[in-house]
């Protein structure tokens, strides 16, 4: 028996799945891939910005620790995007994806944000066809973790 209007009866007789939760799961995916991206902008200046700190007047004599607490400085942003992607995202939360599933597309996303950041600000590193066609394989991966099979 259903308590709303008929179509939304069709669409969870069809889908199988609550009204509701039709339109929340794809919302929850499209945040988890967004915010991802963003974790990942942060997590590659972390890991990586402080190579170009020298470039600047005031990294150039940065020490060590220094540039350890900036890098964490920038984690601590990572992280208030990536714990939020992937409790959204996960499927045990309401979320629409396996572990597997966030792991793959959080390794795909960093390699995208990674080849963006190094086109930018790492200008004399060049991309050549072996990296691309490990880009291609890491897509591949995307493709067959989430087949149904």
């Amino acid at each position: 028996m259903c308590k709303f209007s008929t179509v939304n009866c069709q669409l969870s007789t069809v889908n199988r799945e609550p009204p509701a939760k039709i339109l929340i799961q794809p919302m929850r995916g499209f945040k988890t891939i967004i915010f991802l991206f963003i974790s990942n902008a942060f997590m590659t200046f972390a890991w990586y910005g402080h190579l170009k700190f020298k470039d600047f007047s005031w990294g150039k004599n940065l020490g060590l620790f220094s540039i350890i607490l900036i890098s964490w400085g920038l984690a601590f942003f990572e992280y208030l995007f990536q714990v939020p992607a992937n409790r959204a995202g996960f499927k045990e939360d309401g979320g629409p994806y396996t572990l597997v599933q966030l792991k793959t597309i959080q390794e795909a996303i960093t390699l995208t944000v990674f080849m963006a950041f190094t086109m930018i600000f790492f200008k004399e590193e060049k991309l050549a066809w072996n990296h691309l066609v490990g880009f291609g394989f890491l897509v591949a991966a995307v493709f067959f973790v989430f087949k149904k099979w």
